[in-house]
């Protein structure tokens, strides 16, 4: 079975109260000891001030001295008992004989307690003893006379009892002072549990450790590398695909968590989100020659940014899906075409045979069987490259089907590419390009377009020129942005847009020459290093 939980609010109340009670038992405990002692001091002193000033009364010295004076002790002593509320005064002579005592019919009887002997020595002194009133607190001092002989003595008690009654009351008090510490302890307990729950968005500690787990699970699962940044630009999180990437790069020499963004990532623009709050989607950047293409967010809670965070993932591995989803795509194009012009050859051989037309029959398929190997073999002895030349083929089935009339003409045998990534950027360029062109025909007289190549010095020159309606000269520089488009239409602008970050990649060179109704030629030139002529 689980262990049984405790709710969040249960354990801050239960540790809250807990803490309170413990403060206060210890606060109470050391505080009951003090003033314990506090209040017998207090009552000590009281006691002694009270005989010193007996002590030094002249009714009381003449009182010992003259008997016709005696009888004023009692009287005096008698007002200053009720004066300082203590439980007695009494007055003894030298032999300890009373003479003032709470009960008059006990003057002139032996003072009682037996610690009265110190004082008719000359010593002053407070004690503890049990007399004909009870347990009392004394405070024992010795009378003079002028002379400076000690002619008796002074006691002064306060009653025990009296002496606990103030300690009791005292720590009743406190612990009064305890019980409603504690009930605030409580009710802030209570408040703070469900602030904090609330916060939590009534979350439970091992709900928040079990979402916690699973988030850092997820992140380091995925394979896009992702970094994250507080508002002060901190970085907070950098996953395990994130850190292979910069092991890549180089920049996994420390640990990044905690490092300003800028420190660890010069040049990055992810801080920069912070500021702009606009989010940057798809862009590509360079990191230490590893080229990433990153999305760059910000992070927003409660209308408030709290940071940004960045994912990404190796361009090498994109351009490889990339190339893998263009061969797919173009061989789809590629069949679509063949399929559709086929049965168009099927419609007219069928017509021809119920015309019983059989030497034209003979002769229109020797014409087809002719024109394929020509178009495919004019193809594969020019480019050496398959997926190249695949490329190409699948380009000329669009082009007819498309009732474009598009040729190619090599000046040179194009060998295969030595990184074969090189053929998913002529992919792109050239596919942007061509595409561009056919539509650009579509509705001209004259439906042409032609593709040049020539490789010289390891750089392959391609030209694609159309007899479209031409691009006005202030809109050919326009004309490689993204999302700018002489065209009508959704998702427009981003062909040529490719095509040339493609060519800046390769460091390569792309041209345009046009002029409205004269036709488009664009010109381009890419480092192309041989790889073999794929004939071994």
């Amino acid at each position: 079975m689980p262990k049984p939980r405790f709710k969040l609010s249960t354990m801050i109340i239960l540790f809250v109260c807990i803490v309170v009670l413990v403060s206060l038992l210890i606060t109470d405990l050391l505080i009951t000891n003090t003033t314990s002692d506090n209040i017998e001091a207090q009552l000590e002193e009281k006691a002694q001030i009270v005989s010193r000033t007996v002590a030094e009364s002249r009714v009381v010295k003449t009182g010992l001295q003259d008997e016709a004076q005696e009888n004023n002790i009692q009287d005096y002593a008698m007002t200053i008992q009720d004066a300082a509320d203590v439980m007695f005064v009494v007055v003894m002579d030298m032999d300890g004989i009373r003479k003032s005592h709470p009960e008059p019919d006990r003057i002139g009887n032996h003072f009682v307690g037996g610690d009265e002997k110190r004082v008719l020595q000359g010593e002053t002194y407070t004690s503890r003893s049990t007399g004909t009133l009870g347990k009392s607190l004394r405070a024992f001092t010795p009378i003079y006379n002028e002379e400076q002989t000690q002619i008796g003595a002074v006691a002064v008690g306060i009653s025990l009892q009296a002496v606990e009654a103030s300690i009791k009351q005292s720590q009743k008090q406190i612990v009064i002072g305890t019980v409603i510490g504690l009930i605030v302890g409580i009710i802030g307990a209570f408040l703070l549990a469900n602030y904090i729950k609330k916060s939590l968005f009534g979350l439970e500690p091992h709900a928040i450790a079990r979402i916690h787990e699973e988030r850092n699970q997820m992140l380091h699962s995925v394979h896009e590398g992702i970094i994250a940044i507080d508002k002060e630009a901190d970085i907070v999180l950098v996953n395990r695909s994130a850190r292979r990437i910069f092991q890549k790069a180089g920049l996994m020499d420390k640990e990044p968590i905690g490092m300003k963004i800028n420190e660890f990532l010069p040049g990055t623009l992810l801080a920069d989100i912070l500021t702009d709050l606009e989010p940057d989607l798809d862009e590509e950047q360079v990191i230490n020659g590893v080229s990433i293409i990153t999305n760059r967010v910000p992070i927003v809670v409660n209308d408030e940014i709290v940071g940004a965070i960045a994912t990404f993932r190796d361009k090498t591995e994109v351009n490889q899906l990339a190339g893998q989803l263009t061969g797919v795509q173009m061989y789809a194009d590629t069949l679509r075409a063949q399929s559709h012009e086929f049965m168009n050859q099927l419609h007219v051989l069928l017509g021809m045979i119920k015309l019983e037309e059989y030497d034209q029959v003979k002769a229109f398929i020797s014409k087809l069987v002719d024109h394929q190997a020509h178009e495919v073999g004019n193809v594969t002895r020019s480019i050496k490259d398959p997926a190249f030349a695949g490329f190409i083929i699948g380009k000329i089935s669009y082009a007819r089907e498309a009732h474009v009339n598009f040729t190619i003409h090599s000046e040179t045998t194009i060998p295969k590419p030595d990184d074969a990534s090189l053929t998913h950027e002529l992919i792109t360029i050239l596919g942007n390009i061509i595409d561009n062109a056919i539509e650009s025909v579509s509705h001209s007289e004259q439906k042409e377009v032609r593709l040049e190549l020539s490789y010289i010095d390891e750089l392959l020159t391609m030209t694609v020129t159309d007899t479209g309606d031409g691009i006005d000269k202030h809109k050919q520089e326009e004309i490689f942005q993204k999302g700018i488009s002489s065209k009508e239409g959704h998702h427009r602008g981003f062909g040529l847009y490719l095509a040339k970050d493609s060519v800046e990649q390769l460091e390569g060179s792309i041209e345009v020459d046009s002029s409205p109704g004269q036709g488009t030629t664009f010109s381009i030139i890419i480092p192309y290093e041989s790889g073999g002529d794929g004939n071994d």
